[in-house]
């Protein structure tokens, strides 16, 4: 069994505390504390202050039920959220999905070396690429770029899928990556490093059926081999 089953099938402290009447609410609130959530806390105080209200009533019973109910359904959120082990060993994607969401994705286009292969656990070859082709100015999109351009196989761009973000560098796109293919004239593209015939395939495709909206795009719509034009990317 994975860290991260196990991990699940722990029951907080705090939600044994939970089950008591009247003072119950205040392991909510603990909850909430330590995840940093506010509104947890908030949750927590009202049901106080509700079980102080209607403790002489008939509505005490139910206060109490609610509290419970409420820890109960909490208890998943805060094992995700207090998770300790790091992300990138996690396999079991229904479980990794949820402990994403409460956790700071890795931008590709801004994190360091050391968070591809140490948050990521990606080996240090697709980091060096990934390096190489951010500092030359190139701005990824998506998980599918990763494994077009750097060749990153399909099982691991599943399991960082919930990891990872794209940030976009309005500095970086205006000089730099494919969106120069949209604008730049056949002779522009020659003397840029591409040969005439794909220049030609390049600017014929632009013209007749518009501007690349993708890397991808531009990928699936000129059939250019990515070795001739890596270099301009």
């Amino acid at each position: 069994m994975s860290n991260l089953s196990k991990w699940f099938q722990k029951v907080p402290q705090w939600l044994y505390w939970s089950l008591l009447p009247v003072f119950g609410g205040f392991a909510i609130v603990y909850a909430g504390n330590k995840t940093k959530t506010q509104p947890w806390i908030y949750i927590g105080l009202g049901f106080v202050a509700a079980a102080f209200i209607f403790s002489d009533t008939s509505f005490a019973g139910l206060v109490w039920m609610g509290q419970i109910i409420t820890a109960i359904a909490l208890r998943n959120k805060f094992l995700a959220k207090t998770f300790p082990h790091p992300l990138s060993n996690l396999h079991e994607s229904h479980l990794t999905q949820l402990v994403a969401q409460y956790h700071d994705k890795i931008d590709i286009n801004t994190c360091s070396k050391h968070d591809l292969v140490h948050g990521l656990d990606l080996p240090i070859v697709y980091a060096n690429e990934i390096e190489d082709l951010k500092r030359e100015g190139y701005n990824f999109t998506s998980l599918e770029e990763l494994a077009e351009l750097i060749g990153i196989p399909e099982a691991t761009i599943k399991r960082i899928t919930p990891l990872v973000t794209f940030g976009f560098d309005i500095n970086k796109e205006i000089h730099h990556s494919w969106r120069r293919l949209n604008v730049l004239s056949m002779d522009e593209l020659v003397e840029l490093g591409l040969n005439m015939n794909a220049a030609k395939i390049i600017v014929l495709e632009r013209q007749q059926r518009g501007g690349y909206k993708s890397f991808l795009d531009f990928k699936k719509r000129t059939q250019l081999p990515l070795h001739i034009y890596r270099h301009f990317l």
